[in-house]
């Protein structure tokens, strides 16, 4: 369980996102995607291979970030040795642009 309190976790988990948003600009430029961090929520929007959305929120109650991509539901939590939220060992960022180079060949 994160040890982060109700405002550390506001202040990591926006970063969080908008540091997600950053990484995933160039691809989303070069394969024409939208990533958009709007009232705390980053979007991920395709119109290509066919149109889906991933969203990515944050989960106050529970100190964790949801994803929710492809139909599945992805629960990344704070990794306080390496100041992160992660699945697996898995950071959000890259996470993300792993389901979104899947999504673009599927």
């Amino acid at each position: 369980m994160s040890t982060l309190t109700d405002q550390e976790f506001r202040v990591k988990s926006d970063e969080a996102l908008e540091g997600a948003r950053k990484a995933l600009l160039p691809l989303a430029d070069d394969n024409e995607f939208e990533v958009e961090f709007q009232n705390g929520v980053l979007h991920v929007v395709f119109e290509e291979p066919r149109e889906s959305k991933f969203v990515v929120s944050p989960q106050a109650p529970v100190r964790q970030i949801w994803v929710s991509a492809m139909s599945r539901s992805f629960k990344l939590t704070w990794d306080a040795d390496r100041q992160l939220f992660a699945l697996n060992g898995e950071s959000l960022p890259d996470l993300l642009t792993r389901l979104s180079n899947d999504f673009l060949v599927s």
